[in-house]
């Protein structure tokens, strides 16, 4: 028995335990499957289609760089992309504290919070063209909901001035997304010891330094897990906002999503809309490692190193 143990290299794991992984690796291939179907495969085909020049017609003829030239030298993407990060930023700095306090409200027993979880939870299972189709119609100046209820606060024009559209874009879009991101809070929030909370109710923590002290620190990674999908899905925005404002007044509310529609469906341009793809994946991607850095992504695996 020394013998073997003298063999066996230390910190290599047993025989057992090695065939136990490869069986368990197999599990993944299914989605391994799909993630090269439905997301490297159509990836490359973009980047592939972004150095040609194609009306979605005639035959798909390479172009080099003449995609890319017309992109990046095109007057009108500083400002779509301006829009494009003010959407994220501005978005995320309304959704992500109403949603905590939403997901941390929500998070207690009580019966009623579980109904007031239901209510809050409706308007993600709303269209988001229906959406802007209802909303729309209630912010008319003169047929909408300030007419008919004679407030004049509600009679401005909400989407015929710049600052106004880029508002009720960041309203109705929080509006929606806000009880999918509580949900998500609410769940932390119930994996949270509740032997932390009763030590600080011991020492007599009240509820706002329990929440800076305990729920806050704990809640660190599903706070950062919430931003990433908020920000990569902030940055695809189209439906909500081609229908609320189809980009304007002007150019106020046009980001790269929906311009990238514009040049690929309206203007039959596939290889500058490509080009576009591409670069909302890469921002979408540096944003999402930004986050990771952030968050502490590779604590664990420095912990690991340790060990």
């Amino acid at each position: 028995m020394s013998t073997l143990a003298a063999s066996t290299p230390r910190g290599t794991p047993p025989a057992a335990t090695r065939g136990g992984e490869r069986s368990l690796a197999w599990l993944g291939l299914p989605a391994l499957i799909f993630f090269i179907a439905f997301a490297v495969i159509p990836l490359v085909g973009v980047l592939a289609l972004s150095f040609t020049t194609w009306d979605q017609v005639g035959v798909i003829q390479p172009s080099g760089l003449t995609s890319w030239r017309a992109v990046l030298t095109d007057p009108g993407l500083p400002h779509a992309l301006w829009v494009t990060f003010l959407v994220v930023a501005v978005s995320w700095a309304v959704q992500t504290p109403m949603s905590l306090l939403l997901g941390v409200f929500l998070a207690g027993v009580q019966r009623y919070r579980a109904v007031l979880a239901v209510l809050y939870f409706i308007p993600l299972l709303l269209s988001s063209a229906a959406i802007a189709v209802a909303y729309k119609a209630l912010l008319d100046p003169n047929f909408g909901l300030g007419a008919g209820l004679g407030l004049d606060l509600l009679r401005q024009d909400w989407l015929g001035e710049g600052h106004l559209a880029f508002s009720v874009v960041i309203f109705v879009v929080s509006w929606q997304y806000i009880p999918f991101h509580s949900l998500i809070y609410q769940g932390g929030v119930r994996q949270i010891p509740r032997s932390m909370f009763e030590a600080a109710q011991l020492d007599g923590a009240g509820r706002v330094r329990t929440f800076f002290s305990i729920t806050l620190p704990q809640l660190k990674y599903t706070i950062i897990t919430s931003s990433t999908l908020m920000v990569v899905g902030s940055l695809t925005f189209f439906d909500l906002i081609f229908v609320l404002t189809a980009g304007g007044p002007g150019d106020a509310t046009r980001v790269l999503a929906l311009d990238m529609y514009k040049r690929g469906f309206q203007a039959n341009l596939m290889g500058p809309a490509s080009a576009i793809a591409v670069i909302l994946v890469l921002v979408g991607l540096a944003l999402a490692l930004l986050l990771r850095r952030l968050g502490g992504g590779n604590d664990g695996a420095s912990q690991m190193d340790g060990i």
